[in-house]
């Protein structure tokens, strides 16, 4: 009897391996939620929407984008979170997944432990902008005007606990300079704010203040990426300018909830290089501000892994507290 009930195990797992096997094969046979924890039009939003179109073409299947905006993402997190780990839930992410878990007391997902990381498909830099009457034109020209009368000075962000908040925050940490944060209600505010001369200061997403830099509204003086971004190549990066470990970015993050198959994982991802590759697709991205990553789930893995422990320093050296 014990032989017969193991081979019968046996016979069953082996089943079990093989159905699993075809699933992921055949995957997707039915519509695909893609859940974006933002308000429709953001930059998350307008990407999630790319890519959903994409692979709605590539896979034969509808991927229908669901918002499911508020509490800084949390809300659509957390749902995506909970979801069963079929394929048929994927979440696009920006950089509040690997904020929130240092920013708030308590949130509905462990950045490690509740999903399988697929792609960083693409991500922009903060940008530093004063506006055109300032007269600095870089960094250390700024923060050598700001050293002088440090209450004088302010600096716009689109809200507490974004990327482009804790950027500012930390070059407020490293210079230990006393200037002001101006946290407003999302981006567009944020940057209308500078342009109006209302802040003389700004630190913003690429995406929303391009158009305002290449219109002479606004006046950039250093990106936060490793490495000089293609919309505005003359602009240098916060390491050029001297200041290293400044290093901030909006990642655009692919996700599925944890004990998806590797099978449905590399299937994603192999969307994900296939379409960031595709001339239109890499002309959208780059127009909004974006810089095309398409990173493997070991490299976003990695990354998680760096930010989230990096950002948590910054929010709790900056004393920084959201509800």
């Amino acid at each position: 009897m014990t032989g017969s009930r193991t081979a019968a195990w046996l016979l069953g797992a082996a089943a079990a391996l093989i159905g699993a096997a075809a699933a992921a094969q055949n995957y997707p046979t039915r519509p695909v939620r893609m859940i974006v924890p933002f308000a429709a039009g953001g930059p998350t939003d307008v990407i999630a929407r790319v890519v959903a179109q994409k692979m709605t073409e590539g896979m034969g299947q509808q991927v229908v984008v669901d918002n499911r905006a508020g509490a800084g993402g949390n809300i659509g997190m957390g749902l995506a979170a909970a979801a069963p780990p079929d394929g048929y839930t994927l979440i696009v992410v920006s950089s509040s997944f690997v904020v929130n878990p240092g920013l708030y007391a308590s949130i509905p997902y462990d950045p490690y432990k509740s999903f399988i990381p697929v792609s960083n498909m693409a991500a922009s830099p903060n940008v530093f902008t004063v506006h055109p009457t300032i007269a600095a034109k870089t960094m250390k020209d700024l923060l050598t005007l700001v050293a002088a009368d440090p209450k004088k000075f302010s600096v716009a962000t689109p809200g507490i606990g974004t990327t482009p908040d804790l950027s500012a925050q930390l070059l407020k940490l490293t210079t230990k300079l006393d200037f002001i944060t101006v946290p407003f209600g999302g981006a567009g505010p944020a940057v209308g704010a500078v342009v109006a001369n209302q802040v003389q200061i700004g630190c913003t997403a690429l995406p929303p203040t391009t158009p305002h830099i290449n219109g002479g509204r606004l006046r950039a003086i250093a990106v936060t990426s490793p490495k000089r971004s293609g919309a505005i190549p003359d602009v240098p990066t916060m390491a050029e300018t001297g200041f290293k470990g400044q290093e901030a970015d909006t990642l655009q993050g692919l996700l599925v909830p944890a004990g998806t198959s590797k099978d449905i994982v590399a299937k994603l991802h192999g969307q994900v290089v296939k379409m960031m590759a595709q001339p239109d697709v890499k002309s959208r991205v780059e127009g909004l501000g974006f810089d095309i990553i398409a990173s493997s789930p070991a490299e976003f893995a990695a990354q998680v892994k760096v930010e989230v422990e990096k950002w948590t320093k910054v929010v709790k050296a900056a004393g920084i507290k959201v509800n």
